[in-house]
């Protein structure tokens, strides 16, 4: 007589929940720091395998094809879709504008310093200018110019690739999401706003190649370097704490001795 699925669910659930009880706090920290890192070690490597077509124009026609396939055949100056989504696109694109990003992290940053957070403050800082410097940087490294296969519908100057826009959105979005998931007590919480956070990084790539004024692939580029990014810093940042919470550990043994 087969087993039934419910049974079958209800053995996984009982022993992930034995697993964690055996696994302490510490350890738990110490796995998400080494899942992190590993993470970010495959998001590299794909990063670098990216760049290398992007360089070679093995993704050009790709590129294309995606943004013809979002233009009206008979006028490409006009998008697919109804007029209230190019409206749409304009407004979501500027969730990703150095103006708005700055203003959510200096706002952030204000709260954080006024909670006697600075450390916390700190590193959202870090996260997100950094991320906008390497942008600019890799924008010059790598030189692509904007596409002209279609005509853009936002005025753009600087180069392509990466898509600032999705590069620092990620960065920025997915930062604060991972700072919100760690002063949520409740999974669903935490998992709610990591959810908004990858929406938003997402849409505003997104918006980016509807309006014409980015390659798919810059935008790809973005996504992965930018969320590169996030996760070195939450890194860095997890193993500082973690060196903090050793050295007062250290403070307390010695005054009780």
């Amino acid at each position: 007589m087969g087993r039934s699925p419910q049974g079958f669910a209800s053995r996984i659930t009982a022993f992930t929940n034995n697993v964690r009880r055996h696994i302490s706090g510490r350890d738990r920290a110490e796995l998400a720091v080494l899942g992190a890192a590993l993470a970010l070690i495959a998001l590299a490597l794909v990063s670098f395998v990216l760049v290398g077509l992007v360089l070679d124009g093995e993704t050009q026609g790709f590129d294309e094809r995606i943004l013809h396939s979002l233009r009206k055949a008979d006028d490409p100056a006009q998008p697919v879709g109804p007029r209230w989504l190019e409206y749409a696109a304009l407004d979501v694109t500027a969730l990703g504008s150095a103006t708005v990003l700055g203003l959510v992290v200096f706002a952030v940053i204000g709260y954080l310093l006024l909670q006697g957070l600075p450390r916390m403050a700190l590193f959202v800082l870090i996260a997100s200018m950094g991320g906008s410097i390497l942008n600019g940087y890799l924008k010059t490294l790598f030189g692509r110019a904007r596409p002209d296969v279609v005509p853009h519908l936002r005025e753009v100057m600087s180069l392509s690739f990466p898509s600032g826009h999705a590069m620092t959105s990620a960065a920025v979005y997915l930062t604060l999401g991972a700072l919100l998931m760690r002063v949520s007590s409740r999974r669903v919480t935490r998992w709610y706003c990591m959810g908004v956070a990858a929406m938003a990084t997402i849409l505003v790539g997104l918006s980016r190649v509807y309006l014409g004024v980015h390659y798919p692939t810059d935008v790809l580029a973005g996504w992965m370097i930018g969320l590169s990014w996030a996760l070195l810093c939450w890194i860095v940042e997890r193993l500082l704490e973690r060196r903090a919470v050793l050295a007062r550990a250290g403070q307390q043994e010695s005054h009780t001795s």
